[in-house]
């Protein structure tokens, strides 16, 4: 599977998403800069973590205009496969290709430490390598990580199974425990969660391979 990381000024874990993709897991990787107007021929776009435009309006809001993003919006639309991990998460809310919006913590302090995820589906082209209710060992990095939506839209992530992954001890406050969650196509997944950072075992935990595993386990031409 081709994949391609976005790099925006102030990304600072495109590189941790290369490595796991390229070197652990052997795929063709390559990075894609913010002011490209194309991806090129990618299977699934990464949106990395990091302070994209140092954040300095709203985390993700500034991102979401850029030139690159207008072609991962076609990718998604297209029926291609999109993550956004961190910031890209909050980037992928604020370009409307995810529902919600990524709030200041409840402590309003900044996060960083291994949390334990539950995974709450495994109807997607994210998590089909999981077991339903597994438990996933994987890092957090943020400040402005509580997922936050109206109940009607809550409702209706539950009904339609797109919740796909949840925080046994909620740290940031997030509505229902939300970790992740994907759009109705199930083609584009936004994680607060870092995959990437617990994809060797030297890390302290291996366990977010399987998100990218998942995506190995894809068949991008059904």
């Amino acid at each position: 599977m081709k994949f391609g990381i976005i790099q925006f000024p102030g990304s600072n874990c495109d590189q941790d998403a290369y490595h796991a993709l390229a070197n652990v897991l052997g795929q063709p990787t390559r990075y894609v800069w913010h002011k490209d107007s194309t991806i090129g021929d990618v299977d699934c776009v990464v949106v990395p973590g990091g302070f994209s435009y140092g954040d300095y309006l709203r985390t993700g809001a500034i991102a979401r205009f850029s030139p690159a993003m207008k072609a991962v919006a076609a990718h998604a639309q297209a029926g291609g496969l999109v993550i956004g991990i961190c910031n890209g998460f909050q980037i992928l809310c604020e370009a409307h290709l995810l529902p919600g919006a990524l709030i200041r913590n409840k402590g309003l302090k900044f996060i960083c430490e291994h949390v334990e995820l539950r995974v709450a589906s495994t109807n997607s082209p994210f998590t089909n390598a999981c077991q339903l209710g597994q438990m996933l060992r994987v890092p957090i990095a943020h400040g402005e990580g509580c997922y936050f939506a109206e109940p009607s839209v809550i409702k209706q992530l539950q009904d339609e199974d797109r919740i796909l992954v949840r925080y046994v001890n909620n740290p940031n406050g997030s509505v229902d425990n939300i970790a992740g969650v994907c759009n109705e196509g199930r083609n584009v997944f936004g994680l607060m969660p870092h995959p990437e950072r617990a994809s060797e075992a030297i890390l302290g935990s291996e366990d977010g391979r399987l998100i990218f595993e998942s995506l190995l386990h894809t068949n991008i031409h059904a």
